[in-house]
């Protein structure tokens, strides 16, 4: 990783991972981070939520220059990216997720066009599939549209402001929110509008954070020149746990910025959970049960609809 910078320097970069129990992405990640960022000071931070498996061990043993923060428990992601953004001594922060690989010249297209944008607060790449297809890299805000749509609608619709992965950007475009698997956030914005907010334990937060940004006049971009592979899911994991911290932080988000609507927003995406369950259960029924991947999901839908009907508790 080089010579690590003395603890009262600046440096162009902060990198910041937090990861929970993905030890061998975390190494790749890691890898990635020290083969392709060039021409660029950084300095990285890895804050681990209390993992059982040889996370920590790893980054000790391969990766001595990283700044580790070991938690006891786990925070959730907000929380443990703060603990290592009150720390940082980069001009600009990338928050980089464990299932994330940076490609080649990602990180140097970030950070010049936030260097040439100094309107710019937040800015992320192309995440693209390890194949090589693109993946949504950003999204709407949420709202009654895309509560009573979807996102795919309103980027069919309006594809210059959420442009998706059917529609190839090749110039930076302002967006609402980046999807946070990869993005650099301008250290001066966080001056500005403060640290991610921790009630989301995890996701929505950058979502939140963006939309902070945007109501002080930071603006939000995407930067198709930086390329980054994702593995999506893999950090967090898709089955029932990961859809109630979802859930939970979807309507965290809800709660805090459309107040007034919160029992009938509930009310749509209840319903909408429903509908996802009955088109299920006739995938199952069409295909005699032969699919695994429709049994699973029917599976998760129906805890999913156990789990509001007893009031979304935390356990």
């Amino acid at each position: 990783m080089g010579e690590t910078p003395k603890k009262t320097e600046t440096v162009d970069v902060t990198v910041i991972i937090v990861n929970w129990n993905t030890g061998a992405l975390l190494v790749e990640c890691l890898a990635r981070v020290v083969t392709t960022v060039r021409d660029l000071s950084y300095e990285v931070f890895v804050v681990d939520n209390a993992s059982t498996d040889d996370s920590v061990e790893k980054v000790r043993e391969r990766f001595p220059a990283v700044h580790l923060i070991v938690n006891p428990r786990n925070v959730g992601y907000a929380a443990a990216c703060n603990q290592a953004l009150g720390q940082m001594r980069g001009r600009y922060a990338l928050l980089l997720n464990t299932d994330a690989l940076l490609m080649d010249g990602a990180v140097t297209a970030l950070f010049d066009f936030m260097e040439e944008t100094p309107s710019a607060g937040m800015a992320c790449g192309q995440l693209r599939h390890p194949d090589g297809r693109p993946q949504n890299s950003v999204a709407p805000f949420p709202s009654w549209s895309t509560l009573l749509t979807s996102e795919a609608f309103i980027k069919v619709f309006f594809p210059s402001r959420f442009p998706g992965k059917g529609r190839m950007e090749t110039h930076p475009v302002e967006v609402d929110s980046c999807i946070g698997a990869c993005m650099m956030v301008r250290k001066t914005a966080m001056s500005r509008v403060g640290l991610f907010d921790e009630r989301y334990f995890f996701f929505f937060e950058e979502t939140d954070w963006a939309l902070r940004m945007h109501r002080v006049g930071w603006k939000v971009f995407f930067v198709p020149a930086a390329q980054v592979i994702h593995r999506q899911g893999q950090s967090v994991g898709s089955g029932v746990a990961s859809r109630k911290f979802f859930y939970r932080s979807r309507y965290a988000y809800f709660r805090k910025w459309h107040p007034k609507s919160t029992g009938w927003i509930f009310v749509v995406i209840f319903f909408r959970l429903l509908v996802n369950t009955l088109l299920t259960s006739l995938g199952v029924l069409l295909t005699l049960g032969f699919s695994g991947g429709l049994r699973r999901r029917l599976g998760v839908y129906l805890r999913l609809i156990a789990w509001h009907l007893a009031g979304c508790p935390e356990k």
